[in-house]
């Protein structure tokens, strides 16, 4: 469908071109190397830049000119591609800021290693004399996971961000808070420090924690741009120089219902323990729904939850409000909640690469009721 809309736009390019030569003109910085990289993929029958001949593999500066013009009418599909979705997209959330709707945006802390990222920028990440990594991400054994989660993705060369004054990482976030309203930070914990595992490790076990140049990135953006419009996911294993560094920086933090039940009333994620600067959900993407949750908590835990939200029905309905009711600068209920939907519905299992993100919303799941309930809990609540 795509190749039909390319080849429809170049039969009448006229009512656009100046629109989309702009757009070929504000994100060359990116645009580019992404449009070679995806002609490249296709060339190459989709094999990894790793597999490439070792003068484009290398990026010689006479191979990625002869590939330009060998691969121009793919280089051009890929732009027409890129500038039709960024068109969509800014009208899909003009039209949502109109009607009083922000959208957050999300940034994973890594990037794929077969990527334009690590193959137009290899120098910043910790690869080795033929551009393979020697140390990729991950976290230690933790809540989700007794061998932790390798991620496999490179790691930062953070001193050599920083000799290139960090312009990658603020290319990036500038880029997404354009294109969203407020942007939530995935991993935040890897600015302040980073779970390093050689590459070759079966799991994350064998790593090493590594000391990340976030203080300097975030300072550096906001003396640029003025503002912070970022939330800080973290979550996991956070240590008093990651929280130190999301306050100094005043971003908004998240604390999950799920997590509040395990130990006593002072747990950090009950309600009524937050501080007003964070995002408060019943769970996340990687949480069992919390109908699924309620069913399979078990010993201390259950009696806490008991006493603090009841049994059955009425303690999913009462998770919910409680979060509605803190003091929470946002409050996030995932929808399958809203839904009263079961383990079914799980988006996500940390830590397996396979059988996940298989639930999608559909709107007659949708009934007035829920409506309802929502527009009541944010009145009485003022959200």
């Amino acid at each position: 469908m795509l190749q039909k809309a390319y080849a429809n736009f170049q039969k009448n390019t006229a009512p656009f071109i100046s629109e989309y030569f702009y757009f070929q003109y504000e994100h060359k910085w990116w645009l580019e190397d992404f449009a070679l990289f995806m002609a490249l993929k296709d060339h190459s029958n989709g094999e990894s830049w790793s597999s490439w001949p070792v003068e484009i593999k290398f990026r010689k500066p006479a191979a990625v000119l002869q590939y330009r013009e060998k691969l121009k009418d793919g280089i051009d599909f890929w732009m027409f591609t890129q500038w039709l979705f960024f068109r969509q997209w800014h009208q899909l959330k003009k039209y949502a800021n109109e009607k009083g709707i922000e959208i957050i945006g999300d940034v994973p802390l890594y990037v794929s290693t077969d990527s334009a990222d690590v193959w137009a920028n290899a120098d910043i990440f910790h690869l080795d004399e033929d551009l393979n990594p020697t140390h990729v991400g991950g976290v230690p054994p933790d809540y989700f996971s007794k061998t932790g989660q390798l991620w496999g993705n490179p790691v930062f060369d953070w001193q050599r961000l920083e000799e290139r004054q960090f312009d990658w990482w603020i290319s990036r976030l500038r880029f997404n808070i354009n294109m969203f309203n407020l942007v939530r930070i995935d991993h935040f914990r890897g600015l302040e420090s980073y779970w390093s595992v050689p590459a070759g490790e079966k799991t994350a076990i064998h790593g090493k924690w590594e000391a990340a140049k976030g203080y300097q990135l975030l300072t550096k953006f906001k003396h640029d741009f003025g503002s912070l419009p970022f939330i800080a996911e973290d979550l996991g294993v956070i240590t008093p120089e990651v929280e130190k560094l999301r306050d100094d920086m005043h971003l908004m933090g998240i604390k999950v219902l799920q997590f509040a039940f395990g130990s006593d009333a002072k747990n950090e994620n009950l309600p009524h323990n937050y501080k007003p600067n964070f995002l408060a959900c019943t769970g996340t993407h990687d949480n069992d729904t919390t109908l699924g949750w309620l069913n399979s908590v078990k010993g201390k835990e259950k009696k806490m939850v008991r006493q603090y939200l009841g049994e059955g029905e009425t303690a999913l309905s009462n998770a919910i409000e409680m979060v509605f009711a803190s003091t929470a600068k946002l409050a996030i209920v995932p929808m399958q909640d809203i839904l009263r939907l079961g383990t079914e519905a799980r988006m996500n299992i940390p830590g397996t690469a396979t059988g996940n993100w298989g639930w999608r919303f559909e709107w007659k799941l949708l009934l007035p009721s829920h409506g309802k309930n929502l527009k009541e809990l944010t009145e009485k609540y003022n959200r």
